[in-house]
């Protein structure tokens, strides 16, 4: 696990657009503007959210995303191949976090509510994360996996439905 990440202090630069193509980080980006004139008054911040609310929708068919506009997400997300990731609306995603894709993060568990992620949290392609689930800072969860129960900080949850494990803080010298 790497700990050099920080679960509090959002790293901004793992968001910054590249002059590539990176549908993940201009989806962000198209988020951040939005976020950034919402709270803004005047002709100016309703142009700025008209033209945000545009790019949204186009990065949104492009990298086949559904990331709504008013989802809490603390800096430093990364979604290096956003194709089918959904995430719900009330969704809490802590700083640092990284996303593949076909991840779902929604509502439907046996808990009620929705997933709060806590910082530098990984999730595999395919997972999912249902219900009011609380994952802890620097946790992963596996790939296709289906969490409907809370993860402590640093644990492994694979599986269906997940398995949470805790790892060995033993090193590995091969």
């Amino acid at each position: 696990m790497n700990e050099e990440v920080s679960a509090t202090a959002a790293d901004w630069s793992r968001e910054r657009v590249f002059l590539r193509w990176d549908p993940g980080r201009y989806l962000l980006r198209s988020i951040r503007r939005y976020q950034r004139n919402r709270s803004r008054w005047g002709p100016l911040a309703w142009t700025g959210r008209k033209w945000a609310v545009i790019a949204h929708r186009f990065w949104s068919i492009i990298s086949g995303a559904d990331v709504p506009l008013d989802t809490v997400i603390g800096g430093g997300l990364i979604l290096p191949h956003p194709n089918g990731v959904i995430v719900n609306h009330e969704v809490v995603i802590g700083p640092n976090c990284l996303l593949f894709h076909q991840v779902t993060l929604g509502a439907g568990g046996p808990i009620p509510g929705v997933p709060i992620l806590g910082g530098h949290v990984y999730i595999g392609c395919g997972a999912k994360i249902l219900g009011g689930v609380r994952l802890g800072d620097h946790c992963r969860i596996g790939a296709n996996a289906v969490v409907i129960a809370d993860v402590p900080p640093g644990a492994l949850a694979v599986g269906v439905p997940a398995r949470v494990s805790m790892p060995s803080n033993s090193v590995d010298v091969t």
